[in-house]
């Protein structure tokens, strides 16, 4: 940033694309959710999609803690350590990775290393990706299946994407020029100091909730199963959506949970950036328990109270 001309612009727009991408990624599961798009014959493409969710959390966080910052650093530190929650092997596999007894240079070889690797498994698992979502169609906001009436590629949906690209775009700019360390955390600006731990770690914040999922289980074991389960749970929905009506466009019960949902994810992205103290806890792990409450509860359970109340859309195919 200091010793490259225009090093500026490329690392804050490596900072804030991240964001930005994330944030997509994020609308996109939420819109695959509402309209039901993990419902056969699409439960392969979601299948996979959670996969890469996955791997693109890990290479966020990788990237995060290269930066040796006094926030990456403990940040690294909080979540390595979590391994160690591993009966048997966790404290071998702590050092493993670490490289030693502590995060250091030999981890931040290992990272930068997993850093550089993972976008090229992603580039992987978007193709297979596409070409699994490729086998059946995409879906759409009706629900329905069938193969007719549809429009091509171009120019409507390149000229869509075209629009979408532009926007995002736009926005990076204004970030990148006028507002470049707002998404980010300013205790990163002090020099990683392994002596000196802050007052509250606080990750990026698209790993908050996740953050705050782990935080509100006081073991340690069963915190780092609750987070990783928070991602993983979402490959259960094509199991548990009983539905006759595809999504919640025509669906006012599941519209309701899909809302409330979207309202837990909020609030604890807003907790887990918040200090540990009471009453947050408690909160914590009242939000926890609600945002596994919808995929253990809340799906199953508007399937066979929508069929007593309300009629399926279907639709049909025209009379030519």
């Amino acid at each position: 940033m200091r010793d490259v001309s225009g090093g500026w612009a490329i690392r804050y727009t490596h900072a804030n694309i991240a964001s930005i991408f994330f944030a997509c990624v994020y609308a996109h599961i939420a819109r695959g959710i509402y309209y039901a798009s993990y419902k056969s014959p699409r439960v392969a493409p979601w299948s996979v999609g959670v996969v890469i969710l996955v791997f693109i959390i890990l290479t966020a966080f990788l990237g995060y803690c290269l930066v040796m910052g006094q926030m990456s650093l403990w940040g690294a530190t909080v979540i390595t350590s979590i391994l160690g929650a591993l009966p048997w092997l966790g404290g071998d596999l702590t050092e493993l990775v670490w490289g030693g007894f502590s995060v250091s240079n030999a981890t931040l070889n290992r990272f930068y290393a997993l850093h550089f690797l993972f976008p090229f498994i992603l580039a992987a698992l978007a193709i297979v990706h596409m070409v699994t979502l490729h086998k059946h169609g995409s879906g759409n906001p009706l629900g329905s299946d069938g193969t007719h009436d549809r429009l091509p590629m171009t120019p409507y949906f390149l000229f869509k994407d075209a629009v979408t690209a532009i926007i995002f775009a736009l926005i990076l700019i204004a970030l990148v020029s006028f507002a470049p360390n707002w998404l980010g955390h300013s205790d990163n600006y002090v020099e990683a100091n392994a002596l000196v731990t802050p007052s509250s770690i606080v990750p990026e914040w698209y790993l908050l909730p996740w953050y705050a999922v782990l935080r509100s289980v006081p073991n340690k074991l069963l915190g780092v199963l609750a987070m990783l389960m928070g991602l993983l749970i979402l490959l259960v929905l094509p199991a548990t959506d009983t539905n006759s009506s595809r999504g919640a466009r025509f669906n006012p019960l599941i519209r309701s949970a899909f809302w409330s949902l979207i309202a837990v994810v909020l609030f604890l992205l807003y907790v887990g950036a918040i200090h540990v103290a009471a009453p947050w806890v408690v909160t914590g792990q009242i939000l926890t328990a609600l945002y596994f409450g919808y995929f253990i509860i809340a799906v199953p359970a508007t399937g066979p109270l929508n069929a007593l109340s309300v009629t399926p859309y279907r639709a049909q195919r025209p009379f030519i």
